[in-house]
């Protein structure tokens, strides 16, 4: 994940944002979660809430508390400056893979999905080339739709599978060589319909594979896509499955 999306507008000085990047980009998660509580502002503490989501996303099996943390930061994010991307992304993020362990119903009643759209939509309005949050938008429109079906996907939530890709593509325009985005792309289609978005999904998890990783966390994903191109090409659709299941966040 790139440097470039830490809002330097924000209360914190860039000694102090670079610092704790750096410890998220190294991957020392608890200490950037530590120092970025610590220091109380809005960039503080939505790397903590990256690191803390970094934290989640790596560990083997789901991680409902972990979730939790990232989410907690990033709401102190958004209230310490609601008009910074940052804590918005990681915000929504947190919820979407929360509903993943709760269930549906659950996040419904929870109010999630319309939770994590108005976070990338207020992220979008802070940064409208903000890559993690078209790439993440992209995805919650096309997970909508898989969870509800074109229909009531639209109806409930104005969402569909058109704004999914236009989002999508507006995120590889944004930040074409960015290994995170160009994985987390792939998942989404890949869920929705591996077979129907085939091409597409091969090409993502190519670029992720070949961009050059800048964190911890990059390097991390970028072997997922490695694990789940090898899969594709072999046509073990079985086992591509299984795999793709437990990286999306699934329990």
């Amino acid at each position: 994940m790139k440097a470039a999306l830490l809002a330097l507008v924000l209360a914190a000085s860039p000694a102090e944002s670079n610092s704790l990047f750096a410890l998220y980009a190294q991957g020392q998660y608890d200490e950037a979660m530590r120092q970025g509580a610590a220091a109380g502002t809005a960039a503080g503490l939505a790397i903590a809430a990256r690191a803390a989501m970094a934290d989640a996303m790596m560990r083997p099996a789901p991680c409902l508390e972990c979730l939790k943390r990232a989410e907690a930061y990033a709401r102190r994010a958004v209230a310490a400056d609601k008009d910074a991307a940052d804590g918005h992304v990681w915000l929504a993020a947190a919820l979407g893979y929360e509903a993943r362990i709760v269930g549906l119903v659950r996040a419904r009643l929870d109010n999630d999905p319309a939770q994590a759209k108005a976070n990338l939509d207020d992220a979008l309005k802070a940064q409208p080339d903000n890559a993690y949050a078209l790439a993440a938008l992209g995805g919650w429109n096309v997970e909508i739709v898989r969870a509800g079906g074109k229909f009531l996907a639209n109806k409930l939530y104005g969402a569909s599978i058109e704004q999914g890709m236009t989002l999508f593509d507006r995120a590889v325009r944004a930040q074409p060589r960015n290994v995170a985005v160009r994985y987390q792309i792939a998942l989404s289609l890949a869920g929705l319909n591996a077979e129907t978005h085939r091409g597409r999904i091969d090409s993502e998890l190519e670029a992720a594979i070949r961009a050059i990783p800048e964190t911890a966390y990059e390097k991390f994903v970028q072997s997922r896509a490695q694990e789940l191109l090898t899969l594709l090409k072999r046509n073990d659709r079985d086992a591509f499955d299984a795999k793709l299941r437990t990286f999306q966040g699934y329990p």
